[in-house]
This record gives structure tokens, sequence and C-alpha cells, in this order.
């Protein structure tokens, strides 16, 4: 009978170990070469791809696990607890510096060469800016970062049930506001 614990979240206790009972560096950098994509990924979607700001925060958030590596439990795997903390360090960022985070315009305009693919990006973006708030982390955490239902309400801080409504509230609007990119066209 396998094991139903991944190979990585393995690897990730097993170094959260190291660092937790020995102070070893080495195995903190392995976490965070491990991770560090990942989050700041999640910290660049979040900043509304501001790239700086979002290594900055990625920086914070590397910071205050090592601070605060003691406090992770187990309940689930280190990888969604540290979404977690980088969700929790980007609204503290947010609070701080009193930042609207509501979608901004895009920084680019839009040619007349651009290609079908670059429009139907756009189209996204633009269809992404009318979701909730609650619709556009449920699914930038689920559909963007890969994580589970469950995964997404322990980093958002919700019930599960609120990650679910949220998701297929705004699939729906996507696919309605999204309705003339059908693959015929």
């Amino acid at each position: 009978m396998s094991d139903p614990q991944p190979e990585a979240a393995r690897i990730d206790l097993a170094l959260v170990a190291r660092v937790r009972f020995n102070g070893d560096r080495t195995a903190f950098s392995m976490l965070v070469r491990r991770h560090q994509g990942a989050v700041r990924a999640q910290l660049r979607r979040l900043a509304r791809m501001d790239q700086s700001w979002a290594d900055d925060l990625a920086q914070e958030t590397f910071l205050q696990v090592w601070r605060k590596l003691d406090q992770f439990r187990g309940q689930a795997r280190f990888s969604t607890w540290l979404h977690s903390v980088a969700y929790t360090t980007f609204l503290q960022a947010v609070r701080r510096q009193k930042i609207d985070v509501k979608y901004a315009s895009d920084q680019y305009e839009i040619t007349h060469d651009e290609s079908r693919q670059q429009a139907l990006a756009t189209d996204l973006s633009n269809a992404m800016r009318q979701l909730t708030e609650g619709e556009q982390l449920a699914l930038l955490h689920c559909y963007q970062l890969d994580l589970s239902h469950d995964e997404a309400a322990y980093v958002l801080g919700v019930p599960a049930g609120t990650v679910k409504t949220n998701i297929a509230r705004g699939k729906a609007k996507l696919k309605a506001y999204l309705a003339a990119w059908s693959p015929d066209y």
C-alpha cells in the first residue's frame, strides 16, 4: 500500500523539521527555492502584476515564514500554509499602505496588429475585473495556483463552500463575458 502523502509534501515536512529543530538555514534555503516561484506568482497576481512590489512581498513572506515556522502545525500542506502566509502578508501591506486593490487598467494599449491570443488575454483580463474580489481570489487560488477548494479556503480564511460558490459564480460570469470567444470564431 502506497503512502497517500505526495513526495513533495514529505520533502517539505522533512525540511521544515530540520529548520524547526536544528535552525538549519540550508534546509530553509531549500524550502525557499522550492516554493519561491509559486509564491511570487501568487503575489504578482495579487499585486496586479507589479513585479517589484510582488518581489518585496515575497521577501517579507519568507521572513515571516522564518519567524513563524513554529506555528506551522501540519494541518495543511506546507505549501498551502505558505500561500496563506503570503496572502496575509499581501493584505497587511494593503492595509498599511491603504492601497486600492481594485484592478487598474492594463498598462499597455491594444494595437491593431495584436494577435488573437493577445486579444483573448486582454478580454479575459477585462472580464476578470468585472468579478467580485471573492470570485477573483477563488479563481486565482484554485485555477492559477492549482490549489484545491479546501486549500484555497484555508489560504483565504473562508469556508470551502464559499470558495466553491465564488468559483461557480465567477466561471458563469466569465462564460457570459467571453461568449463571443467561441471555438469556431
